[in-house]
């Protein structure tokens, strides 16, 4: 397989248009979908493995789909592609271990909300259109309302949900990168598998502690394919081909997909209040679609 330049990769190839196609909005909307399935999927091993335990598990399992999918040749890296690889991987652990965290202290939906705000900031600091600065200003004042304080306000799990938010930015600037950089998808498969070796101790320390059971087991590994593997690969090819500020706007559907599964599948049901706030986000979100055409 071919590999990189050394120097600075060209980006008249992989420069995605400033119009978001049909095929990059069911692409975004399946990724969205599949990764708040797994989320809550994986929430039913919480009472045996622990949130640390069902993300040690999604790292293995979204390592062995992605470099059987991505096959990536690691003697041939430079370091000039292995850098933001590295960061990839730290992100990917980071990441799923905060939201994990956040999901089971505050629930899916808030979780998923708080976490929204990294691409949200992604789409404020890429747009140069005014459309887009008040679509964000919109889907603020959603999440706001869905993460006003209450008595029984957990300050952790909201803060977990914020870590999320900041490794979702770096995931969607990273992923971004390394498609740049590294050919097809061994750059995320290489991330995976560096992101999985670090979890390995957590994974043998959980299953000594907690032995696990064929259901939680089983849970978990659907986490991992519906909420890694899949988005994994394909965010990194829709994220060639549709602009950083569509992308991230466009993923404010995700606290919609989350609040519907949470709803749906653990029985966590949303008040007229919240309902109107994830309206002010999807509104939001067509808005600047609808305009990204003209």
């Amino acid at each position: 397989m071919r590999t990189a330049p050394s120097g600075p990769a060209p980006t008249t190839r992989h420069e995605p248009t400033h119009r978001t196609s049909p095929a990059g909005v069911a692409a975004m909307l399946g990724s969205g979908l599949s990764n708040q399935i797994g989320a809550a999927t994986g929430s039913l091993a919480f009472p045996v493995l622990g949130p640390v335990g069902v993300v040690a598990v999604r790292q293995y399992v979204a390592a062995a789909v992605l470099l059987a999918v991505g096959r990536p040749a690691l003697r041939s890296f430079t370091w000039w592609q292995w850098r933001p690889v590295i960061l990839l991987a730290v992100v990917f652990g980071t990441m799923n271990l905060s939201l994990y965290t956040a999901i089971d202290r505050v629930g899916l939906g808030l979780a998923v909300t708080l976490e929204f705000l990294g691409p949200l900031a992604i789409a404020l600091a890429a747009t140069r259109r005014r459309v887009d600065v008040l679509c964000a200003l919109l889907a603020t004042a959603g999440v706001v309302i869905l993460m006003r304080p209450q008595p029984s306000t957990d300050y952790v799990g909201m803060g977990s949900g914020l870590l999320g938010a900041a490794c979702w930015a770096s995931y969607i600037l990273l992923n971004r990168t390394v498609g740049s950089r590294v050919p097809g998808a061994q750059g995320t498969a290489a991330a995976a598998l560096l992101s999985a070796l670090t979890f390995l101790p957590v994974g043998l320390y959980v299953v000594l502690r907690h032995p696990p059971t064929i259901a939680s087991l089983g849970y978990a590994v659907a986490a991992g394919v519906l909420a890694s593997a899949v988005p994994y690969l394909v965010d990194l090819f829709t994220l060639r081909h549709v602009p950083a500020a569509a992308f991230g706007l466009f993923m404010s559907v995700n606290p919609v997909l989350a609040a519907l599964v949470g709803w749906i599948g653990l029985g966590q049901g949303l008040g007229w209040i919240d309902g109107a706030a994830i309206g002010a986000v999807v509104g939001a979100n067509v808005l600047s679609i609808a305009t990204s055409r003209r």
